[in-house]
């Protein structure tokens, strides 16, 4: 689920291709801030960590995503078009749950600095999974993603694969 929201909320959609690799040398991490949002229920949480670099080829990727130009933004401007993206994820992410579980929120982005990534063992998640995003577009992309999962009852439900999706978010008008 995290996989296609990131595919439909952090890529451009003119881009060739994009992968998402599972990492598991956390040293390739180099970014040096990040978004954290959360996605929760009375069962689990669930927080999503994109993690970036502020600077001019991060700034004129996120301004692409949100039709503007990279010197018509500001760096409160640069962090909004960074965390609405991730708001966008955390929320496909949230739609695809509400499936399973009905009582869900979600929380504001918020962006920290990355070193405070060093202490997600400290929030004593039963599953943490780190990705590698890699954006073959005009200029090729690539950051850094984190999912950390706290898990308050077994979590229980089968995603089916196959079944295409029909629901893009658009509003249809009759």
């Amino acid at each position: 689920m995290l996989i296609k929201a990131i595919k439909s909320s952090l890529v451009m959609p003119t881009a060739d291709a994009c992968e998402v690799n599972v990492l598991t040398d956390l040293t390739e991490i180099e970014e040096t801030k990040m978004v954290i949002l959360t996605v929760s229920s009375y069962l689990f949480r669930l927080m999503v960590f994109i993690y970036f670099t502020p600077d001019d080829s991060t700034k004129e990727y996120f301004a692409r995503i949100n039709k503007t130009q990279a010197l018509d933004m500001s760096e409160q401007s640069f962090y909004d078009a960074i965390a609405e993206c991730g708001n966008i994820c955390c929320g496909i992410l949230n739609r695809d749950l509400s499936q399973f579980f009905p009582h869900i929120g979600m929380s504001t982005p918020n962006i920290i600095d990355k070193n405070c990534s060093s202490y997600l063992n400290v929030l004593g998640c039963g599953h943490i999974q780190h990705f590698k995003v890699n954006v073959n577009d005009i200029n090729g992309a690539s950051f850094h993603v984190s999912l950390c999962i706290n898990d308050f009852a077994d979590l229980h439900f089968i995603l089916d694969k196959n079944e295409e999706e029909t629901n893009t978010g658009e509003l249809e008008l009759f």
